[in-house]
């Protein structure tokens, strides 16, 4: 949804103004896609970049219009199970990265989080941490359930409301489809940026719950994180 390229050269002025992305930082794309990221980084990064994603279609498209004329962008496809989208036996709480340790500057992970259950975001903050390097940087967005948010949720007109239970760290959207929309507790989410050698740099909340629209990025929040 909405403008492609704008969004796509939206984000690349956040990672360089607001994340302190260099032209130099090796870059891993968490949830590739059809190439919004990776698209106005052509422009701007000299080093390599990796991206993944579990839709085949996406990266066909990609790998033809991104990496023909830029080499060091590479794409891969893993079908990775998701009841949204793809019934592989693949399970992105068992998947490992196919990169280095160390290998990479910066990591972003854009409307990814928002779409896996609490076994598969653990393990996919594993793999970033065994692939960052120390210091790296790492921008990723979440539905985040905390007080205000859920004070806010509920106030609003229509919109995302999540179905809320006292003994889970997260909500769905929709029971029958887990994977279309997963909201998590913050306190939940700190302990695992905690566990797996993250620090949190900065949050910024999303108007996904009513709150007031700011920017056109900041439906979802986002966190920018620092590995220790």
């Amino acid at each position: 949804r909405g403008d492609f390229i704008k969004q796509g050269e939206e984000w690349l002025d956040f990672f360089i103004n607001q994340a302190s992305l260099k032209s130099s930082d090796t870059v891993l794309d968490i949830g590739s896609g059809i190439g919004r990221i990776a698209l106005p980084l052509t422009h701007f990064l000299q080093a390599p970049y990796e991206g993944f994603d579990a839709v085949q279609t996406g990266v066909d498209w990609c790998t033809a219009n991104i990496t023909s004329r830029r080499p060091h962008f590479r794409f891969q496809y893993f079908p990775l199970h998701n009841d949204l989208y793809n019934q592989s036996s693949l399970k992105a709480s068992q998947f490992i990265f196919p990169y280095t340790q160390h290998e990479f500057d910066f990591a972003c992970a854009i409307s990814v989080f928002t779409h896996m259950l609490p076994d598969e975001i653990e393990n996919y903050f594993s793999q970033m941490e065994r692939v960052l390097k120390p210091g790296a940087t790492a921008v990723c967005t979440f539905f985040i359930l905390n007080a205000e948010s859920i004070k806010s949720m509920n106030n609003q007109k229509g919109g995302f409301k999540f179905i809320l239970s006292d003994h889970k760290p997260y909500a769905l959207l929709n029971e029958k489809v887990k994977a279309a929309n997963v909201a998590y507790r913050e306190n939940y989410v700190d302990k695992i940026l905690a566990d797996h050698s993250f620090n949190i740099i900065s949050k910024i909340p999303g108007h996904w719950c009513g709150r007031e629209k700011y920017n056109s990025l900041a439906f979802q929040d986002i966190w920018i994180l620092n590995k220790k």
